[in-house]
């Protein structure tokens, strides 16, 4: 084998300083597929923590009725605010229900809420994005000021004032959230099509005679997707959040469904006598937002070259 005067130790001790990262052993090896992307992931460690938070919660969403020791709507006027204790882990509330089921079930709105929000705008603002970046001209100047105009409103203002001309419930108010969101992942899109519309791949396409639709989703948007996921991915968190506000105001999920929002509005008279009933559903709230926060973290690092060794 002939000798070049450089040694593989050497090329990746020079890689390392040019980009100002850490270079893993293992990492030297080419690692391909799902496995290898999981590994990625969860080398970050915050983000292996936001997953086991993530899971459990699904977990509690998915086997409510299971787990939950009583009802979440049956009332039992008899042990009104009643004192954490084994019978009740986290009291009662006003009514004499059981806090931890209410718990335990009102997982279920945070999570759908968080999720169909997020797939709804986030597929609305895609397309456009898509159209807007491909084809440029009019149909970029259009889209740009319509989403120019909808992000001239406070996202939460206008979420909740939309929510409250289309009346309460987790559909509408699923509604409103993407009415707003989707500008965002429009404007990520574009930006992504534009850089990528015009590489020798896609150029290619062209010569062989894909069509317009073809090239869009076969080419250009499996090329663009990963700003998408992670942007997805941090947008959960907040639609929790703006679900959570919207039932605590009393213009999102309505009584006498569980939801986190509603607890924390229950627990609101009494914070100074009975702080567990609003305690419980706030730490639920933070910690989930943190979650997804946390892998979208990692999701950006594992995508992204310069921050893939950094963890």
């Amino acid at each position: 084998m002939p000798d070049y005067g450089v040694t593989l130790t050497q090329i990746k001790e020079k890689a390392r300083k040019k980009l100002n990262v850490y270079i893993h052993p293992k990492d030297t090896q080419v690692k391909t597929g799902f496995v290898a992307f999981v590994r990625q992931l969860f080398r970050h460690r915050l983000s292996l923590f936001g997953a086991i938070i993530i899971l459990a919660a699904i977990f509690i969403a998915v086997f409510a009725p299971l787990i939950s020791p009583y009802d979440p709507n049956i009332i039992d006027l008899r042990n009104v605010f009643q004192q954490p204790s084994l019978t009740h882990p986290l009291g009662t509330d006003m009514m004499g229900r059981d806090a931890l089921s209410r718990i335990f079930w009102g997982a279920r709105v945070s999570l759908i809420t968080g999720v169909l929000a997020t797939v709804v705008s986030a597929a609305i603002g895609t397309v456009f994005g898509l159209l807007a970046g491909y084809y440029g001209g009019w149909i970029d100047a259009i889209i740009m000021r319509v989403t120019d105009v909808l992000m001239c409103f406070p996202a939460f203002i206008f979420t909740i004032a939309l929510a409250a001309a289309l009346g309460a419930g987790i559909g509408n108010l699923i509604i409103a959230i993407s009415m707003h969101a989707w500008t965002g992942y429009c404007r990520i899109i574009r930006g992504q099509v534009i850089s990528v519309k015009n590489r020798e791949f896609v150029q290619a396409a062209r010569v062989t005679g894909a069509t317009d639709p073809r090239i869009i989703f076969l080419h250009v948007f499996k090329n663009s997707m990963a700003p998408l996921i992670v942007a997805s991915s941090l947008s959960i968190g907040g639609n929790i959040m703006t679900e959570a506000a919207a039932s605590f105001l009393g213009i999102g999920v309505q009584p006498p469904t569980a939801s986190w929002g509603i607890e924390l509005r229950n627990g609101y008279g009494s914070l100074l006598t009975t702080p567990w009933l609003s305690m419980a559903p706030g730490i639920c709230i933070s910690l989930l937002v943190l979650a997804f926060n946390f892998i979208g973290d990692g999701l950006r690092d594992v995508l992204d070259p310069r921050m893939r060794y950094k963890y």
